[in-house]
This record gives C-alpha cells, sequence and structure tokens, in this order.
C-alpha cells in the first residue's frame, strides 16, 4: 500500500531555512541579503559561512564570553574578531586587552570594557564595508554548552564500541531500584 499524499504523506513545512529566512527581526534580515549577496559576488568562503551562521537559530549561536574572545585573540594583533552572535562580559577577567570585534550584539558592561581597553565594537555592516571578503579577520564561535548535551553520544562505530560510556542517561535517580535490569546486568540478557 502507498502513501495517501493527500491525507498527509506530503511533507510540509519543512523548508530549510537557507531557503526562507525563518527570523523576524529586520536588521538580521537585511544582513543575510548583504552576506548572501558578498558570498555571490566575491566567491568569499568567509562571507558565504556568515551567511550560513546568521540563519541559524538561537541555539546554535551561543554566545562568547570576554576572557575566551581574548584567549582565541592572542598573537592575532590587527585582525578583527568577528562572532555571528553575541559577546557578553566575564567578571573572572581582570583587564581586558585591546580587541577589534564585531559580532550582532554586547552586553553593556562587554562594549564598555572593550572600548576602554582602547578596542572597537564594530557591526556586520561596517565590516563588510571595511573587509567584504573577510581579509584580516578571524572567525569565532561560542561554546555550545546546552544542559541536553550531556545526554547525546558520540558517533557509534564498529572501533568505537563506548560511544555511550560517559553520557548522562536519562534516569530519575541512580539507585538499586532505577533501570538495572536488562541491559545492566549479565544475568539479566546483556550487560552494556
Amino acid at each position: 500500500m502507498g502513501i495517501d499524499l493527500k491525507a498527509g504523506g506530503r511533507r510540509t513545512g519543512h523548508k530549510s531555512s537557507m531557503k526562507v529566512i525563518k527570523t523576524q527581526n529586520p536588521y538580521t534580515r537585511l544582513l543575510i541579503k548583504l552576506y548572501k549577496f558578498l558570498a555571490r559576488r566575491t566567491d568569499s568562503k568567509f562571507c558565504a559561512t556568515v551567511a550560513k551562521r546568521l540563519h541559524m537559530s538561537k541555539v546554535n549561536t551561543p554566545p562568547i564570553g570576554l576572557n575566551r574572545l581574548a584567549k582565541y585573540m592572542t598573537n592575532k594583533d590587527g585582525k578583527i574578531a568577528v562572532i555571528v552572535g553575541k559577546v557578553t562580559d566575564d567578571v573572572r577577567m581582570m583587564e581586558c586587552p585591546k580587541l577589534s570585534v564585531c559580532a550582532l550584539g554586547f552586553s553593556a558592561n562587554a562594549r564598555k570594557r572593550i572600548v576602554a581597553a582602547g578596542g572597537e565594537c564594530i557591526t556586520f555592516d561596517q565590516l563588510a564595508l571595511r573587509a567584504p571578503t573577510g581579509s584580516n579577520t578571524v572567525l569565532l564561535r561560542g561554546p555550545e554548552s546546552r544542559a541536553a548535551l550531556a545526554h547525546f553520544g558520540k558517533r557509534t562505530t564498529v572501533n568505537n564500541p563506548h560511544a555511550y560510556d560517559g553520557v548522562k542517561p536519562f534516569v530519575r535517580s541512580k539507585g538499586r531500584k532505577f533501570e538495572k535490569a536488562r541491559g545492566r546486568r549479565k544475568s539479566r540478557g546483556f550487560k552494556i
């Protein structure tokens, strides 16, 4: 029997966000237009990557702290750090080095500290005028550290039987009475 296409077989509403811009933010929509155009006309990998990241959801554009940003930018004088996301302040860092940063947003304290150190905070449209192909820039990302990621394993292959060893189980408790039968004991079928 085939799928009844009229009833529920068609996969609708699943257009890629690269085809249809999902965000309603007018600023982001204009930036996507700009970087798509630059990627097409300059054949720049940098612009294509920025365009791709501008399409991403909030979960996939994590913020980056000043401390991590400063660490990534050591020995990169004269280059502009580019983050498709927000830059936040880090109170653990005593003094902020001089940085040129381009990002979608800055927290008030992060902006204050970067400017006070003699650096600058620029937007993506200013970056497009300065470095249309992304020359003298360092493209960075924030850490992906959501609580849900603790439950995800690595890829399971024949060579990697320990893909799910260090993975947090979805178990209420780790006691004697919780999920200790099949799969957890040799005497009950098998043990992982």
